[in-house]
């Protein structure tokens, strides 16, 4: 399957434009991000992990050893499927061909949901391999609800939605990131998936404070957090996905936890993955503040 190419061949049911309604996702506890080095490490020894996030793109293909262990680690663990060429926010025709191939992948996996990016990633049938940003205007917004609308039908569930790193801004912007966000959960029905790092990493890059933007956000509508680690530039910071998470982003992760209570969490690591252990302990970091804030507080006299 070529999942850059753009197709507007017409999907084999209905696509009329309706908001999905359906309950928010259960909090599924501290996760991780799936990746072939250590898929022998999880199925001899089944780490302490409550769920793991694979990549859509990686198991769209049928058979070979991905989709094999893929098999064997979903009887044990929950999953939830993470896109990056979904592009909702294209202008091109919807690739439905793209589509059916992760609606087939959801029909055998069974995430717990779908999720993908507030972006574009490629133009005239070309695919740019980068999650590219988008002008937070009232056409713009009115163009990816109807996106996310149609997806969501196609799919026949809401989908999940990830605010991006960003390092330009366009000067046409009629609102700002979160309020775009805002509007857009409200409008299709989709959920949000807030990653920590993206939000401090932009935040960074654009001179705004990254707390104004977790103020923004609907405290109802997150249901996935993202903590992931980023190259600092001095004058700018990029999101590489190669370090460990800073601890700037772990202080922004308590108070995002603070501000949206339980929320299911893994860490990403894409590049200079280390052993699995070494992951495990950013793992345990995300349980162990969680717990500290929501311990029940004790009751004297």
């Amino acid at each position: 399957m070529n999942i850059a190419a753009e197709s507007s061949r017409p999907p084999s049911h209905s696509t009329t434009d309706h908001r999905i309604d359906a309950g928010k996702p259960a909090f599924l506890g501290f996760g991780l991000g799936l990746r072939a080095q250590h898929y022998d490490e999880i199925i001899t020894g089944n780490p302490p992990i409550d769920w793991f996030e694979v990549i859509s793109e990686n198991y769209m293909l049928p058979g070979g050893r991905p989709r094999r262990m893929l098999d064997r680690i979903r009887e044990r663990y929950p999953l939830v499927m993470h896109g990056v060429s979904l592009s909702i926010a294209s202008t091109a025709p919807p690739n439905f061909e793209y589509l059916q191939g992760l609606r087939d992948l959801a029909h055998q996996v069974e995430p717990k949901w779908i999720s993908d990016h507030l972006c574009w990633t490629g133009v005239h049938g070309k695919y740019l391999h980068d999650l590219l940003p988008i002008p937070y205007t009232r056409e713009a917004l009115d163009h990816v609800v109807s996106r996310v609308q149609l997806v969501q039908d196609y799919l026949g569930r809401a989908i999940v939605l990830e605010n991006v790193s960003t390092y330009v801004q366009f000067s046409n912007s009629e609102m700002t990131e979160w309020e775009f966000l805002s509007e857009l959960t409200r409008r299709s029905g989709c959920w949000l998936l807030f990653d920590v790092n993206n939000v401090y990493v932009s935040a960074f890059n654009h001179g705004y404070d990254p707390h104004t933007f977790l103020e923004g956000i609907p405290g109802d509508r997150v249901v996935q957090f993202h903590m992931a680690g980023h190259s600092h530039m001095g004058t700018h910071i990029i999101d590489t996905h190669d370090h460990p998470v800073s601890d700037d982003v772990w202080t922004l992760y308590t108070a995002a936890l603070k501000r949206f209570g339980r929320v299911s969490t893994m860490i990403e690591r894409d590049d200079n993955i280390p052993p699995l252990d070494e992951l495990m302990v950013e793992v345990n970091r995300t349980r162990e503040i969680a717990e500290r804030i929501f311990r029940p507080s004790r009751k004297t006299g």
